[in-house]
């Protein structure tokens, strides 16, 4: 009977020996055609721990390919999800090649699919976070996207659009703070405790009056970059006519807090900034859309009311969203009208007006409650058709500067307010 028994220790060795067998026999299967040692050479890891970085899931497959899940965000009382942020950095060997799937980035609205990417789908990479170039995707049968990337340095960020992050709008603050042109107005803060800020460029007592309002959606850059241009081209020494005859007044970061969380649409409290404008604003929901409304109600009691209001978006169609006409909105069809064709004129802009009927939105709602011309500027985040380009950060800065000749023309004296 003693001769039978296995001392404790050598026991346990064979569970130990046996645990590890079974782990190894785990990373084979798991590696299935390709050495366990060279993946983990080639690929390191996601980082998602920097500014900006989208919210998403991730594993790496037996071949090596590394498949992205982006997180939703979710809208309070409502099945809406959104998607279609993406931010992140690579990690791999230098020279090597790096293959990566996307996943779970369609919208779903009203517990439906919709918004699905195009045949245009877009990516691009950098190695530092500033210059960013595009490579080729595949779009795959299951909707998911697929795309090698060349590590050309062992860390590389791949992005959906050029980003524009909280530190850039502060260094721009920063730039142009000082300018007696200029004056940065604190009106509130976020969910979050964030700053909000209201950027004037020009005199108080100019004759006309602009505002633009910039990432209401936290994951559509184009606006921030656009007033970005604006602003250093209304500051250059050339513009002395355009601030002679108005101001801007930019709003340029409405949901800061989604930005810094590399969010898509809501607020952190699931809220959607560019809804609701029939009602006052919730100071508890949507604190940023509280600044604002407070900031508008006091230019308003101060007479100086915009005479313009322009809330710029990101999406694949670039169009102006213009409000139904009306026979009580007869003469803000027709400034608005003339406002496009100066677009046509004087900017890329080719895509063209869209009608819509939204008393929700920001233009229908400013409309109706304050009486400004109020409209909301769809930049095509996939292709720039006056440009025949793939947007980057530059040619949405461009539009900004072209801009200003736009609010010149348009504020020539025949407009009737």
């Amino acid at each position: 009977m003693v001769k039978n028994i296995i001392p404790t220790g050598i026991f346990l060795c064979l569970i130990i020996s046996n645990i590890f067998a079974g782990k190894a026999s785990e990373v084979r299967h798991h590696t299935s055609g390709i050495a366990a040692d060279t993946v983990k050479k080639n690929f390191r890891y996601i980082n998602t721990n920097f500014e900006n970085a989208s919210q998403l899931d991730w594993e790496i497959d037996s071949a090596g390919v590394v498949h992205i899940s982006l997180n939703y965000d979710h809208e309070r009382a409502s099945p809406n999800q959104a998607n279609g942020h993406w931010h992140f950095q690579v990690e791999a060997e230098a020279g090597s090649e790096v293959t990566l799937t996307l996943n779970n980035f369609d919208n779903v609205w009203n517990g439906m699919k919709a918004s699905p990417v195009s045949h245009r789908t877009n990516c691009l990479v950098s190695a530092d976070g500033i210059t960013w170039t595009e490579i080729p995707t595949d779009l795959l049968p299951n909707n998911s996207l697929k795309f090698r990337l060349h590590m050309t340095s062992s860390k590389m960020y791949v992005a959906s659009v050029e980003p524009y992050r909280i530190s850039d709008l502060d260094k721009l603050i920063r730039e142009v703070r000082a300018n007696p042109l200029v004056e940065v107005t604190n009106i509130g803060k976020t969910a979050e405790g964030r700053s909000l800020e209201i950027i004037r460029v020009g005199r108080k007592d100019a004759p006309y009056r602009i505002f633009l309002r910039a990432r209401a959606h936290s994951w559509e850059p184009g606006g921030n970059w656009v007033v970005q241009g604006l602003i250093r081209s209304l500051l250059k020494k050339d513009a002395a006519a355009f601030l002679k005859r108005y101001a801007v007044y930019i709003m340029p970061m409405a949901n800061k807090d989604g930005v810094a969380r590399g969010r898509t649409r809501f607020n952190t409290l699931g809220k959607d900034l560019n809804r609701e404008w029939h009602l006052p604003a919730d100071k508890e929901l949507t604190p940023e859309k509280y600044a604002f409304e407070s900031w508008l109600i006091k230019m308003v009691a101060e007479g100086k009311k915009p005479h313009l209001a322009i809330d710029l978006h990101n999406d694949a169609g670039g169009n102006v969203h213009i409000n139904l006409p009306t026979a009580d909105n007869v003469a803000h069809t027709e400034r608005i009208k003339r406002f496009v064709d100066l677009l046509y004129k004087h900017t890329w802009f080719t895509e063209g007006p869209a009608h819509v009927k939204n008393p929700g939105s920001f233009g229908e709602g400013l409309g109706a409650r304050f009486g400004i011309d109020a409209i909301v500027y769809e930049l095509n985040y996939e292709w720039i058709k006056g440009l025949k380009k793939q947007p980057f950060g530059k040619d949405w800065e461009l539009l900004g500067e072209q801009l200003r000749t736009v609010f010149y023309n348009y504020f020539d004296g025949k407009n009737v307010y």
